[in-house]
């Protein structure tokens, strides 16, 4: 864990950052107030999914699509 004094975290904020990723960092103000600077992973969406290559053109995949409706009006 590597402890900095605010105008040292204010100066090096790039690398503060980068120290982040790997331990957490501490943030010390001359009042004493700490603060903890701690690196999250983004949170992926459920709906991220991987594309699908095909070689099925607009066209086809709506033929597709009017097919599947029409056997449902029935």
């Amino acid at each position: 864990m590597k402890v900095y004094t605010y105008s040292e975290a204010r100066q090096k904020l790039s690398q503060v950052l980068e120290i982040a990723r790997r331990e957490e960092v501490i943030i010390r103000k001359r009042s004493g107030e700490t603060f903890s600077v701690v690196y999250r992973k983004p949170e992926s969406s459920p709906f991220d999914v991987p594309g699908v290559k095909t070689e099925a053109s607009t066209v086809d995949i709506l033929d597709v699509v009017r097919e599947v409706r029409s056997r449902e009006d029935k």
